[in-house]
């Protein structure tokens, strides 16, 4: 199948996700929230204490990256994706909790390709050591949670057509197979 590009928003991903395949382009628009590694294990002890948590995880897009801070009057610096394999522990439970998508770099394991099947999401990925082009793309940011970790505290991005591949679609299809 002859891949295809789309221009879409975050609120239309979780409907287009049937329709997406391995190595479609996609440009998104709208809002994403950035976790990693310190994050996720905050974010499942609030789960697992029934607290309160910084985002809603349903309908959700998580965005593996720890923005420098801006400069220039840009929203942020550098915000390229991190290992997403990191947070390979973590992303069965929150897609199993709604969460529509990931974004990151690399290949996923065997657990998170059967949660992505199972709930119908997508793994997307940005371009690694693009840090700096990507921070074009991010038009506001606001840190929401866990300010102590810096770079890696969570934060609400407003981004613009932000450049990425499918990577793993909806029926388990990864790139990094074909590849």
């Amino acid at each position: 199948m002859a891949q295809q590009i789309f221009n879409i928003t975050t609120a239309q991903l979780k409907e287009i996700i049937p329709q997406l395949s391995v190595g479609d382009r996609i440009y998104l628009t709208g809002t994403v929230y950035t976790a990693r590694d310190a994050a996720h294990k905050r974010i499942f002890t609030l789960l697992d204490e029934g607290a309160e948590l910084p985002f809603p995880i349903e309908d959700s897009i998580v965005y593996y990256a720890g923005p420098t801070p801006a400069k220039n009057g840009m929203a942020v610096g550098s915000c390229g994706p991190t290992t997403s394999s990191r947070m390979d522990a973590f992303a069965p439970r929150l897609l199993d909790l709604g969460m529509t998508a990931m974004i990151g770099k690399g290949d996923r394991s065997q657990d998170v390709i059967d949660a992505i099947r199972r709930n119908g999401a997508v793994y997307l990925c940005a371009v690694g050591g693009a840090g700096a082009l990507i921070a074009k793309c991010i038009k506001a940011a606001e840190e929401i949670a866990f300010l102590d970790l810096g770079c890696e505290s969570v934060k609400k991005l407003e981004i613009s057509e932000l450049p990425l591949i499918v990577g793993i679609d909806a029926a388990g299809n990864s790139i990094f197979e074909r590849n």
